[in-house]
């Protein structure tokens, strides 16, 4: 897919884009397609190019990231309750909801923060935390952990292999 060429999308869009894309594919549906992991990745080689201040770079996705995820969130808080209200339907069946809410009480926390690693995963995991009823008090403090890790790491990650290879 070549308009999801990383080096295009930041050629063409620059930080603002960066950060909508970092904000869209953390919790929006329809983010999932997005290339967080590769496009961090060269935001940080371009950042050592002299492209992009690193620091605003890094706290943009940062706060990109976290805000993402809320909304993520939200919007599976506001689904999971008219879901719930239906025994099933094609597309959700009342059981595997049931099943994600005991899966978020035992596994939510390392979920939230391993998911931003996990493309496709880092997309849904807020939702359904959020369909799950996961405790907002413990999402958002995972969501911000994981909002810093993921975003720093690999910014980093780029940029240090920029000054490896700095032309």
């Amino acid at each position: 897919m070549h308009y999801l060429d990383p080096v295009l999308i930041i050629k063409t869009v620059g930080l603002i884009g960066i950060f909508a894309i970092v904000f869209a594919e953390s919790g929006l549906f329809f983010g999932f397609f997005f290339p967080g992991d590769s496009l961090l990745f060269t935001a940080g080689l371009f950042s050592h190019a002299g492209f992009f201040n690193l620091e605003i770079l890094i706290i943009g996705c940062i706060i990109a990231a976290i805000l993402g995820d809320s909304v993520g969130y939200f919007t599976g808080s506001k689904m999971g309750p008219k879901i719930f209200k239906k025994e099933n339907s094609l597309l959700f069946k009342k059981k595997y909801l049931l099943d994600a809410q005991e899966f978020y009480v035992k596994y939510g926390k390392k979920t939230i923060v391993l998911a931003r690693f996990i493309p496709f995963v880092r997309t849904f995991a807020p939702i359904v935390a959020g369909v799950g009823k996961m405790s907002y008090k413990t999402f958002i403090s995972y969501n911000i952990i994981s909002g810093i890790i993921w975003p720093l790491s690999m910014i980093s990650l780029g940029y240090f292999v920029g000054s490896l290879f700095p032309q």
